[in-house]
């Protein structure tokens, strides 16, 4: 059932549009004006905003304003009672979805209403499939280190330079070369990515450079190899560090020689590819100790690259914690939850040895196990897995018997459901499947209270 929140200044204009979407089963929520509208979109998931432009304190066109900073999915319809087509034509500018004047067309409210939610619902599932689809995705980060790379990306991505990516597991290297394909000439062709460090050294070279049918027991067919796969475009080695010194001679030929000849072989294949490689390993000490090749180093090092550890930027942590929670939030399709400053601050004297992975694990284990409103406190639990491995054990220990503990069960799950239905006692009754009377019982046994309920 989609929820709907009314910010209006008049209580009349609210009750009515309250009666014409209950009847067409929405849940609404009212606000009397800007600033309360504004603190009910913080904490609560909405379908759709209806709101007055001509408000005192704040106008509709302030309120839509801000509430885009916090979320720009949400579908806001102004509705104003001395509507102008200048007033229309900047509230569609400022982003909102339509322009309704007063009294409302029922028709047509509803109809602008419906076709809201769908955009919204599309919005979201677009951005999640492609999500699914790309890997290419924002590099978040306001850090003098993250800006001198991104700076340093627009410069080289255009030219054809090959690329050293350094940094520790789950930094971000392979996104890094990712928008260095991006911005690069070669867009239009493939990215073609080899984890060096995933393939068996003894089939590394028939994965790079191809086989031909019979170069070996299990080769019954040709096979075209990933430089052939990314002629034209930008052939990704990550983990270059973990190649053997066989396969190392061979990538060493091709970036000489603009060629390689496939296992089992003796035609000479001409190949325009650009590398990007990537490592964890620190390739001058392996060099050292004869575990890779100098020259390649020196091929593969034109441009430097070094993408920090995530605790070398901290600066960095609340934007990516905010995008992550969003994330997460629109994948799973969970009610929008937001991080208290407090909780964000709290984040940032963690240490992160997974870099990026491990900060985006912690934000999905908050929205999963946190509140509404993610605190301190709940940063303190669940951040680390130990520590909420430890609550829920501290959970079990405080009830002594089976009873003790089904009733702080049960208490918890008619909260949860009241809430979600609005405290509507009737709709949650039915809802869980036991009678009104039952329920009231239970609202008294646990003393729930909201303020008021309805019947």
């Amino acid at each position: 059932m989609s929820k709907i929140l009314i910010i209006d200044d008049e209580k009349a204009i609210r009750n009515t549009l309250r009666e014409i979407l209950e009847y067409e089963s929405y849940q609404v929520d009212e606000a009397s004006n800007g600033e309360e509208g504004l603190e009910k979109l913080e904490v609560g998931e909405y379908a759709a905003v209806l709101c007055d432009i001509k408000m005192p304190k704040m106008d509709g066109i302030e309120v839509l304003t801000r509430a885009q900073e916090m979320d720009d999915d949400i579908p806001f319809i102004m509705i104003s009672g001395n509507g102008t087509i200048e007033t229309a034509v900047e509230a569609t500018k400022k982003g909102a979805y339509d322009f309704i004047s007063k009294p409302p067309d029922l028709n047509r409210l509803l109809i602008t209403l419906r076709n809201a939610i769908d955009k919204k619902s599309l919005t979201v599932e677009t951005k999640v499939l492609r999500r699914k689809v790309t890997k290419t995705r924002e590099i978040i980060g306001d850090s003098p280190a993250i800006q001198n790379i991104m700076s340093t990306i627009d410069k080289v991505a255009p030219t054809d330079a090959r690329v050293l990516i350094t940094g520790e597991n789950g930094t971000g290297k392979e996104l890094v070369a990712r928008w260095i394909h991006e911005k690069s000439n070669r867009a239009k062709n493939m990215l073609v990515e080899v984890n060096c460090a995933a393939i068996p050294t003894d089939l590394i070279e028939s994965e790079l450079f191809g086989h031909e049918k019979g170069a070996f027991t299990s080769a019954i067919k040709q096979r075209i190899g990933k430089f052939e796969q990314a002629n034209g475009g930008t052939l990704f080695l990550d983990e270059i560090g973990d190649m053997s010194l066989a396969a190392q001679a061979k990538v060493l030929r091709a970036l000489q020689e603009g060629k390689i000849t496939r296992v089992g072989g003796d035609k000479d294949i001409d190949v325009d590819v650009r590398i990007v490689a990537a490592t964890n390993k620190n390739l001058l000490q392996e060099i050292e100790r004869g575990n890779f090749r100098m020259d390649l180093y020196h091929r593969l090092s034109v441009i430097l690259i070094h993408v920090p550890s995530l605790n070398d930027r901290k600066e960095d942590i609340p934007n990516l914690a905010e995008k992550f929670i969003k994330e997460v939030c629109e994948d799973n399709n969970f009610p929008r939850k937001m991080f208290l400053p407090q909780a964000l601050d709290e984040l940032k004297k963690l240490d992160y040895y997974g870099n990026i992975r491990e900060l985006r694990n912690v934000v999905e284990r908050l929205v999963i196990l946190g509140q509404q409103r993610i605190t301190i406190e709940d940063v303190k639990k669940f951040a680390s897995p130990l520590s909420a491995r430890e609550e829920e054990k501290n959970i079990y220990e405080r009830f002594s018997t089976l009873q003790d503990f089904k009733e702080y069960v049960e208490r918890i799950f008619i909260e949860e459901k009241l809430k979600k239905n609005g405290w509507n006692v009737a709709k949650t009754a039915l809802e869980i499947d036991i009678q009104r009377s039952h329920l009231y019982n239970k609202i008294e046994k646990y003393t729930l209270k909201r303020g008021e309920y309805i019947d």
